[in-house]
């Protein structure tokens, strides 16, 4: 059974963990602005000498999600445990594909995660050797079924995914994801490489983890947690994010067998 915290914060479990990731959007902040409880949560796991990472699905590099949440007012100390999939994904294409003709898949905005080999994009998906996916096309934001179409000759290309999430909540609208793109790439026969929650390498590249006691804490049940699972840590999942309606509905026990994952506590919101 999952352990509900909400009478006792995390404070009642502070001591048995050296390690926390948190998830940023859905915990920390929802999009739009900070949850406060969550950020004053951090400053007291800091103040016992505990460790965190701020560990995000976010198909940027690490500095441009640290100046987001700059403008959102959080503390330098705090943006500087940032590591998000995008940076691990960008150090995995510098080592392997740096020098591969790609073809973007995603919004103008994102085009930064390719700064510094943007020279190598193909402007043309015919053109390319690899398919390097960061979310939807602004002009096709909402619709799935083009990318079925506009992928049937790209097949045999590998695709790089950055962003695994399918679906997150930008204040109280939800929007697709990378991960909705790269399963609709693999519906049609597709391969794809992801970088971020619940895949170990963003884990692995984020900070040393040997010999800590570690948990997880998130909203999503299909990367947070599941993550967690999968590195075999103890994890936390926040009810009052993008599974919030199904919890309610049906219940986390049910839910969770649901989605064939398990988690150790539950929490409605980050709160100390």
């Amino acid at each position: 059974m999952t352990e509900n915290l909400d009478g006792r914060g995390l404070k009642s479990i502070i001591e048995k963990y050296d390690l926390f990731f948190i998830d940023l959007w859905g915990v920390i902040h929802n999009g739009i602005e900070l949850n406060k409880e969550a950020v004053s949560t951090l400053t007291k796991i800091s103040e016992l000498n505990k460790d965190y990472i701020l560990l995000t699905n976010a198909p940027r590099p690490n500095d441009v999600v640290k100046n987001f949440l700059e403008k959102m007012g959080l503390k330098k100390d705090m943006r500087e445990k940032v590591f998000t999939s995008g940076e691990a994904a960008l150090r995995y294409l510098k080592s392997n594909f740096y020098n591969k003709k790609f073809f973007h898949i995603g919004p103008p905005r994102d085009y930064d995660l390719f700064f510094d080999f943007k020279n190598h994009e193909a402007k043309n998906v015919d053109e390319c050797d690899y398919l390097l996916c960061t979310g939807l096309f602004d002009n096709h934001s909402e619709d799935l079924s083009f990318y079925k179409n506009f992928f049937l000759n790209s097949i045999e290309k590998k695709m790089i995914c950055t962003n695994p999430d399918l679906i997150v909540d930008r204040g109280n609208k939800r929007e697709l994801c990378a991960g909705s793109v790269a399963m609709t790439f693999e519906e049609i026969g597709g391969n794809v490489i992801y970088f971020g929650k619940p895949y170990p390498e963003v884990y692995n590249q984020s900070i040393q983890t040997k010999e800590k006691k570690i948990i997880a804490i998130g909203d999503n049940l299909n990367t947070d947690i599941k993550g967690a699972n999968n590195m075999n840590y103890d994890s936390l999942i926040i009810t009052n994010g993008i599974h919030k309606n199904e919890f309610k509905k049906e219940g986390i026990e049910k839910i969770l067998k649901k989605y064939n994952v398990v988690s150790t506590y539950s929490q409605s919101n980050l709160k100390w």
